[in-house]
């Protein structure tokens, strides 16, 4: 091609552009990866050595697993993920004695900088920004605020501080405290995906990519989601494996490629079937990868009352769901046809609305009633045998119905789902009828155990 055709096609182009419309070109660049910029010193710092050669002996098995990971593949090493300001709130003072000892090489002042033993989002952010923005926005990052909002254990006290801290927060998060330098015990250890830190972020990137691996591969396969989602009100981990979907994986997981590069997993190619990742993180054909695992979804299957992502009273969604769900159809798209896609979600769709109509709306609409006519007491919630029915309607039997239609798990959708839904809706409207034929108020448990926990919602919690 001569310089004359060149320049002519160079200015050709250059006017096409300007001569688009923007909103077009807002439109085609919504969906394109950012651009990210990475520098890697090929040398470490001598306070970093100290942190590795003190490690080597102190914790071996800390690190070991970091001599594993890309960090140490990336000569990202201790410090430059632990290091912090003297004047950050996290600051462990009890580490600064590490560099009064004499029995150790490193173990001296000039090695001394300030570290925390908390890493959080905002720390990972630095490499990381855009899964930490992502992780922001999530329903994992702000779980904590939405028990807050919707779980009358909290909210009433009807457990204690330390049922939480041992169970609740275990998952949902803990808000860190710090006294006399130290991480208090009733708030740490704590991975939860919601942990509130001292540093102001949500959350913990070690959840699901544990300590000190930050293995990609473990986030990715099933048994990282099933440490929460797990038992009778959220059993994902059971409903994926009775699926087929986890059926192939049992078969075939080990030939899985599970350390290709991020934004590379692709179907058919690194495997075979999806794991949870797959379909609510990892990037497949025309979708990118997103740590925002309230993307994808059209239902709240997890809410009392089904309802749209963006109608979800404790975390209104900014999504549209209609957009949200072509997203995962092209995830399903993948592997199936667009007949099988389609239909599977006509099919729960009218898993949803029976659920609501039929189940839901009826037993709220009693249990209203009975608090209405003062045979029921409003005061406190599970201190009466009807509330403790239906709330396990919709927390348990209800939501394994719609969680077992949307992961294709029809024990679960029907005999654990659907079958419970009706003995328990049963049950609750039989002894509703008996009260409201003989007013009589119901009996209320005046020695409920444990019902000692703090109702006052903490001011980190965004309410």
């Amino acid at each position: 091609m001569g310089k004359r055709n060149l320049l002519i096609l160079v200015v050709g182009i250059t006017l096409l552009l300007f001569m688009t419309p923007i909103n077009v070109l807002s439109q085609t660049t919504q969906n394109l990866p950012k651009q990210k910029e990475f520098r890697i010193e090929r040398s470490i710092p001598k306070e970093g050595i100290a942190c590795l050669e003190c490690h080597k002996r102190e914790s071996p098995g800390i690190f070991a697993d970091w001599a594993s990971s890309r960090h140490a593949s990336a000569n990202i090493t201790c410090i430059d993920c632990h290091r912090a300001e003297e004047f950050d709130p996290d600051v462990s003072k009890e580490h600064y004695k590490q560099y009064q000892r004499s029995d150790l090489t490193y173990g001296k002042k000039e090695f001394k900088v300030p570290v925390s033993a908390v890493v959080t989002p905002k720390d990972c952010s630095r490499c990381h920004p855009d899964e930490a923005k992502q992780y922001s926005r999530s329903k994992h990052a702000n779980t904590l605020s939405i028990i807050w909002k919707l779980d009358p254990w909290l909210k009433q006290g009807m457990n204690s501080d330390f049922e939480r801290v041992s169970g609740c927060y275990t998952c949902h998060g803990t808000i860190l405290k710090m006294k006399d330098g130290k991480l208090t015990s009733d708030t740490w250890p704590n991975v939860g995906v919601g942990r509130i830190n001292l540093d102001g972020s949500k959350g913990s990137c070690t959840s699901c990519h544990t300590r000190h691996r930050f293995s990609i591969m473990e986030a990715r396969k099933p048994e990282a989601c099933g440490q929460c989602h797990l038992g009778p009100d959220h059993p994902q981990i059971e409903i994926y494996m009775e699926s087929k979907h986890g059926d192939i994986y049992t078969a075939h997981g080990d030939d899985y490629n599970w350390n290709a590069a991020p934004g590379t997993w692709t179907p058919g190619v690194d495997y075979r079937a999806p794991t949870c990742a797959v379909c609510h993180i990892s990037g497949a054909g025309p979708v990118l990868t997103s740590h925002d695992v309230t993307e994808r979804l059209s239902w709240e299957t997890q809410a009392p009352l089904t309802v749209r992502p963006s109608e979800f009273k404790p975390l209104p969604a900014k999504t549209n769901w209609k957009v949200e769900r072509e997203k995962m159809k092209q995830i399903c798209l993948q592997c199936h046809g667009k007949a099988w896609v389609d239909d599977h979600y006509a099919k729960l769709d009218r898993v949803v609305k029976e659920y609501n109509e039929v189940y839901f709306k009826p037993a709220k609409a009693m249990l209203k009633k009975l608090y209405d006519k003062g045979l029921l007491d409003k005061s406190r919630f599970f201190d009466e045998d009807l509330e403790f029915e239906f709330y396990e309607l919709w927390h348990h039997e209800g939501r394994r119905a719609r969680m077992g239609a949307a992961m294709m798990a029809p024990d679960y959708a029907w005999w654990h789902g659907f079958y419970d839904c009706k003995k328990r809706y049963v049950k609750f409207m039989k002894e509703a009828k008996e009260l409201l034929k003989e007013n009589k108020k119901a009996y209320k448990a005046e020695d409920f155990p444990n019902a000692t926990g703090n109702t006052t919602v903490p001011p980190q919690v965004k309410q």
